[in-house]
């Protein structure tokens, strides 16, 4: 196996150290590890453990966008985008992600429909098949990090048998200068993504997979093309982990004022990332974060935006990081001559991304990682037109909003869906979460209790009447509530209860219209309105009943009744 080291990476020019014909791949990958507490490493080894018939290791940007051309991985877009085609998988693929059943992680692992177990020979097995299959190819090796606060940053190693998934790698984790020479990773992703699994052979679901193996510290991908598996398990990782260390992990993005930080919560849609880019309020990331006893701080270094409709004039950070070199675009379409982009077609998928380094945003937190939260902010996009448009929680609904994780899909943007249905993920981020929800609940309720923090439901959906009827509320009212919240503004305003959701409602909110900050105001049939808000209040109490055993008291208290 040749080498080749990119800027970072030093030059040795010595041939890799090659196996006895037939060794185990994996044991030569990867001595046996457990969880490490702080300030201990577990070492792992891939240029000694996996063949290669070239290995290039930490490459640059430039080199691996000409690699990409040259392999036929993408196409250079007018502003110097590299795009890329993943299909047909343009999405995760959450039932093909399992996690080896082994004693060290056993006992803390919610194992259900989400998190479902292998056995470690089935792992061992197909881990030899694709060491095989990577034996015979070029391979891709990145050395970086995951987490700003250094205290919890976990060096990861991204080996890839694309150079377009290194480089979304480069542009979404925390990659040094100069790689450090006494670099050890702790965790290593082996990527094979044209490796199709046979599942009557290999004991997966299907010819895709996703396998997380936490003694061998080692994620195993393959069957898929789409990079967000790449990112999403490394964040279920540090799932996994710092809870551990007491740690709370977070599926949300999160920016800073002069003394202040705002956490933003909310699935895909909802308006997570928009929010987060405010040109008053240096941004810490848009996605994955932890809070620890000294802060918020981001894992990555980069952001994944969904792109699909992205406007300039409504989100210029984000368009302006998606229209440089050095970005990944992922199935956007674009004009096979010019090579401009169409970021309003869903030809491809509604699902389009961009992947991009945090310090194409033009103001964010130095260092990626600021003082505790005084506001939480949990976005929810209602298709059923029943929840106000922003209101206030107590420290128990927070909790309990935190599990149900609410949000809606729509008519169209599934097959079969022809009316809104309520999706819940508990805790933001059901696929990611290792442990029990009520693990991560209850570290999110130590820190409301120890920051004093103020928490607010902000409903990005729709007004009016549900998904088709009403009308979504404007962008530009969501972010006057939002900054209204941040700010103090609705300190001193007067509050109304909500009867069918237990909310508490502001009368006034500067820059809103009052009318539609109750939602049944909006509605002109107010029966219809009172069928649907009991509709959706059935939904949220039917979900919380999966978490009522494991929840406190007095979150149980704070749940949403059904009225009769």
């Amino acid at each position: 196996m040749k080498r080749h080291r990119g800027r970072g990476g030093g030059s040795s020019g010595k041939q890799a150290q090659k196996g006895k014909d037939g060794e185990s791949h994996r044991s030569r990958f990867s001595p046996n590890h457990s969880f490490c507490p702080a300030g201990s490493t577990a070492i792992i080894t891939v240029s000694e453990g996996i063949k290669a018939a070239r290995l290039y290791e930490n490459l640059s940007t430039a080199e691996l966008i000409e690699h990409a051309l040259r392999r036929g991985e993408g196409v250079l877009g007018s502003d110097g985008q590299l795009i890329v085609d993943t299909r047909p998988h343009t999405g995760r693929s959450p039932k093909d992600k399992f996690f080896v059943r082994e004693s060290s992680s056993e006992k803390h692992i919610d194992w259900g429909e989400t998190n479902r177990g292998v056995e470690p020979a089935i792992f061992a097995a197909l881990w030899d098949r694709v060491a095989a299959y990577l034996s015979e190819r070029e391979v891709y090796s990145l050395d970086c990090f995951v987490g700003a606060d250094e205290r919890y940053r976990l060096p990861v190693r991204i080996v890839t048998e694309f150079a377009w998934h290194s480089l979304f790698a480069r542009d979404l984790f925390i990659v040094p200068e100069e790689t450090p020479k006494d670099f050890k990773p702790e965790f290593t992703v082996v990527d094979a993504a044209l490796f199709a699994a046979d599942p009557q052979r290999d004991g997966t679901n299907s010819s895709t997979f996703i396998i997380v193996n936490f003694k061998e510290r080692v994620v195993l991908i393959g069957g898929t093309k789409y990079a967000g598996e790449i990112k999403k398990s490394v964040f279920t990782v540090m799932n996994y982990l710092l809870p551990l260390r007491d740690v709370l992990p977070m599926h949300s993005s999160a920016n800073a004022g002069k003394d202040d930080v705002a956490v933003f919560f909310g699935l895909s849609g909802t308006g997570k990332t928009t929010l987060s880019a405010d040109s008053r309020r240096p941004l810490i990331g848009d996605d994955e974060h932890g809070w620890s006893d000294t802060g918020v701080f981001n894992f990555e270094g980069g952001c994944y935006a969904k792109v699909i409709r992205l406007s300039q004039s409504a989100e210029p950070e984000i368009w302006e990081a998606t229209h440089r070199f050095g970005s990944v675009l992922e199935n956007v379409v674009y004009d096979e001559k010019t090579r401009k982009l169409d970021l309003h077609s869903e030809a491809k998928t509604e699902n389009t991304r961009g992947a991009y380094p945090i310090e194409y945003i033009p103001n964010v937190v130095p260092g990626s990682r600021a003082g505790h939260a005084r506001t939480i902010i949990m976005l929810t996009a209602d298709a059923f037109g029943t929840l106000p448009p922003i209101s206030k929680l107590t420290k128990e609904q927070a909790m309990y909003h935190f599990l149900s994780g609410y949000t809606a899909k729509v008519a169209g943007t599934e097959r079969g869906i022809t009316e809104p249905q309520a999706t819940f993920s508990t805790c933001f981020g059901a696929p990611f979460m290792v442990h029990h929800p009520t693990v991560y609940a209850k570290l999110l309720g130590k820190k409301i209790d120890e920051h004093n923090v103020t928490c607010w439901l902000v409903n990005t959906g729709w007004v009016g009447g549900p998904y088709g009827v009403g009308k979504r509320v404007a962008i530009g009212y969501t972010r006057a509530m939002v900054n209204a919240a941040i700010e103090g503004a609705l300190a001193n305003v007067q509050f109304e209860d909500e009867p069918f959701f237990g909310l508490s409602i502001p009368l006034s909110v500067p820059g809103v219209p009052s009318e539609i900050l109750n939602p049944k105001n909006m509605w002109s049939d107010k029966a219809a309105y009172d069928v649907q808000a009991k509709k959706l209040a059935e939904l949220f109490a039917k979900n919380f009943l999966r978490f009522e055993a494991q929840a406190s008291e007095s979150v149980r208290a704070a749940a949403i009744q059904p009225r009769p």
